[in-house]
């Protein structure tokens, strides 16, 4: 069977190590999510575990030996695996896009350089109608995006001078960041390089101290654990989460919009729908159905995360999982 699959830029996949033309052979049992060569049909279904990155490795593969598919996505498992070649960015972008000449993801338009547009020759994201830079326009020839600050060239900017997506302070070149003169992503602290640090002058990530250069470990469920945040975020159990209908709100497009909706939320005329606040219990039932839907190895996984606590999760998440 032929697949894709992605890897770190030096090549290594959960630490190990692959080579372009070598074929690799899993000895013991092979469990989807657990054990064994994963990859999946669809070039597109592999951004769900890796970050859409040009410095990551694409390559195509092939499955040579058993094979156990998923059931939500593409998403398989071999016990004898292939690295039949790199692809270039190029061809990821193909694989990806449905329209033509996309340099973004998940494009059904032509010419963006963003991602989700169904329009043509945007270079932001989710905009339904053509030629628009920033993000979430559903007009025409719109230039930036819900920037409050100056000299932005990304969206969602409330300070100055930044290079980054989301940021809400200043000079930062990273991604939603909300402190100052930071290089890495998701900062609230300022002056990091790391990622995900809520202290000062780190260069590692997930750090609340200041001037640190070793990772600390995290706590799950309230006891300690020997999981940096690093850990937890490159986890499958983090990516199965991140899927997970957890949000207290959920996007509904003017096409599935009653007309009660539409006359209590007008604005869909402009934004194309709205944004529906959920209830508890409809939060609840539409986690508890994601869960249900699990696959018995995905499940495995999420109760495989340190010091799992079923009774914690369901207080947090609203999951039952027995």
């Amino acid at each position: 069977m032929k697949g894709y699959k992605v890897f770190d830029p030096d090549w290594t996949c959960r630490n190990f190590k692959y080579e372009v033309g070598k074929t690799y052979e899993h000895k013991g049992e092979l469990e989807l999510c657990r054990s064994g060569f994963h990859f999946c049909k669809k070039a597109i279904d592999c951004f769900k575990y890796y970050e859409f990155n040009p410095n990551n490795k694409v390559a195509e593969v092939v499955a040579l030996g058993r094979i156990i598919e998923g059931d939500g996505d593409t998403k398989c498992v071999t016990d004898k695996m292939k690295i039949e070649r790199e692809l270039s960015w190029h061809e990821v972008l193909d694989l990806v896009n449905t329209g033509h000449a996309n340099t973004g993801f998940g494009n059904s338009g032509d010419y963006n350089g963003g991602s989700y547009n169904s329009g043509h020759s945007n270079s932001g994201s989710h905009n339904s109608g053509d030629w628009n830079s920033g993000s979430r326009n559903s007009g025409h020839y719109n230039s930036g995006s819900h920037n409050s600050g100056d000299c932005n060239s990304g969206d969602w900017n409330s300070g100055w001078h930044n290079s980054g997506d989301c940021n809400s302070g200043d000079w930062n070149s990273g991604s939603r960041n909300s402190g100052h003169y930071n290089s890495g992503w998701h900062n609230s602290g300022s002056c990091n390089s790391g990622d995900w640090n809520s202290g000062d002058f780190n260069i590692t990530n997930g750090n609340s101290g200041c001037f640190c250069t070793e990772a600390p470990t995290i706590r799950f469920f309230d006891k300690p654990s020997d999981w940096t945040l690093e850990d937890w975020r490159m986890s499958e159990a983090y990516l199965l989460l991140r899927r997970a209908p957890l949000s207290p709100v959920k996007w509904i497009p003017e096409v599935d919009m009653t007309d009660e909706e539409k006359a209590e939320h007008p604005e869909y005329a402009t934004t194309g729908g709205y944004l529906k606040r959920l209830s508890l219990e409809e939060r609840t039932e539409a986690a508890q159905k994601w869960w249900n839907g699990l696959n018995k190895f995905e499940k495995q996984t999420i109760k495989d995360i340190p010091n799992f606590d079923p009774i914690k999760f369901k207080q947090i998440t609203g999951i039952e999982v027995d």
